[in-house]
């Protein structure tokens, strides 16, 4: 599949990015068709070109022609789930409101499904989330990378008041992604934006080794006085073989916990974002046996993941440090089987063959359960759906 690269000078809207997908080619009658499917009126759809320093862009436009109610994040999650959407459109597109869920939830001291969302509640905002999932699959996008974002700076106004910028739900969502704090004298990225990012896309790494196919702009409302108010996507190919990050390394020796509490306390760093958690069995001085527990996460998360550490086990100290690290590209896809749908993991090297599938193990055993039939059978039937896919039907050349 391609590889989109959202080039972020002057920051992302939802608007900016619908617009900038129009313009690499996703047609806009199917589009308009795919938002119809959701069970949402009081809006007309439109585009028009605008010229930014000289860049023609196109300017996506949702009008609302009816009042809104304020919708929770169940409500919308029940819409998109309602439309006819492609079920790979569905999962994108909730994901990206359930990433923003979680960031309205810690900020105003809820839960995900308790938030009420306002802005990013509205028509036009459920439209620019939808309409972003359904224009990256239309045009065969499987992995999203986004540039240094410029966050802007001074007050905007929200439903809950004078706020600062970036948006405290935009700050949240972008923790972890290389930003410019100050960059722009406006709100440079929306909540909508920040939370299509924080679902779908991954910092790019500079220089990116990168085949360009197609470029799109898509433009803001907003005229900027020092850069175009334009977002640049390019669709292509990354031309390195692997995927590369940095993380941390969090370590400590423990040798005076009882083992049934590992289970728990490796439950709870894989809640707080640990993409890898290890017990390896060691000696410590005057021989005695102990384990080394390690925990593999992104620099941000390193105090979260001491205060379990400290809380869940006896040791009073931790040991950490950077590691870099080359892995498969890796891409979910959603297979049909006899029973059901079964997400299916498929990872290797760009521009080849994937070496390893692996069907979602939870999945597996929830159709096995409901439907009595063995494990085994439906990892080796969804196993065989992904193989049938084929190059073709990854838009693989």
């Amino acid at each position: 599949m391609k590889t989109a690269y959202l080039d972020a000078f002057s920051g992302l809207s939802g608007d900016m990015i619908v617009g900038a997908i129009l313009d690499c080619g996703a047609d806009f009658d199917q589009f308009e068709r795919a938002i119809k499917s959701l069970p949402i009126a009081g809006y007309r759809l439109s585009t028009r070109r605008k010229i930014s320093s000289g860049i023609s862009a196109l300017k996506f436009d949702v009008a609302v022609t009816q009042p809104q109610p304020e919708r929770h994040f169940a409500e919308i999650r029940a819409l998109i789930e309602a439309s006819a959407l492609a079920a790979t459109v569905r999962h994108r597109a909730i994901s990206i409101f359930e990433v923003l869920a979680q960031a309205e939830a810690k900020i105003h001291n809820t839960s995900p499904d308790r938030v009420h969302f306002h802005e990013v509640g509205a028509v036009d905002s459920i439209i620019d989330i939808v309409g972003t999932a359904w224009g990256l699959e239309h045009l065969g996008v499987g992995d999203v990378l986004v540039s240094v974002l410029p966050m802007g700076g001074g007050f905007t106004r929200s439903q809950h008041g004078v706020i600062p910028v970036p948006a405290p739900a935009t700050a949240e969502l972008l923790s972890g992604f290389p930003v410019k704090i100050g960059d722009g004298a406006h709100e440079m990225v929306t909540p909508t934006g920040a939370a299509v990012v924080r679902a779908l896309a991954r910092p790019a790494a500079i220089p990116l080794g990168f085949e360009v196919e197609k470029i799109g702009y898509g433009a803001g409302a907003r005229e900027l006085e020092d850069r175009p108010n334009v977002l640049r996507l390019m669709l292509g190919r990354e031309r390195a073989a692997f995927d590369s990050d940095e993380m941390i390394e969090i370590s400590a020796n423990i040798d005076d916990l009882s083992p049934q509490i590992y289970d728990h306390v490796m439950n709870r760093l894989f809640a707080a974002g640990a993409r890898d958690v290890t017990i390896t069995p060691t000696m410590m001085k005057k021989s005695r046996p102990a384990v080394t527990l390690g925990v593999i996460a992104e620099a941000t998360r390193r105090d979260a993941i001491a205060e379990i550490i400290f809380a869940e086990t006896s040791t009073i100290g931790l040991r950490f440090h950077g590691v870099e690290r080359l892995k498969l590209h890796r891409e979910i896809h959603e297979v049909q089987t006899r029973w059901g749908m079964v997400r299916v993991k498929t990872s290797g090297a760009h521009g080849r063959e994937p070496t390893t599938i692996s069907p979602e193990y939870d999945d597996c055993r929830r159709i096995a359960a409901e439907h009595k039939v063995a494990l085994r059978v439906v990892i080796e039937e969804a196993r065989d759906a992904a193989r049938a896919r084929g190059p073709a039907h990854r838009g693989e050349k």
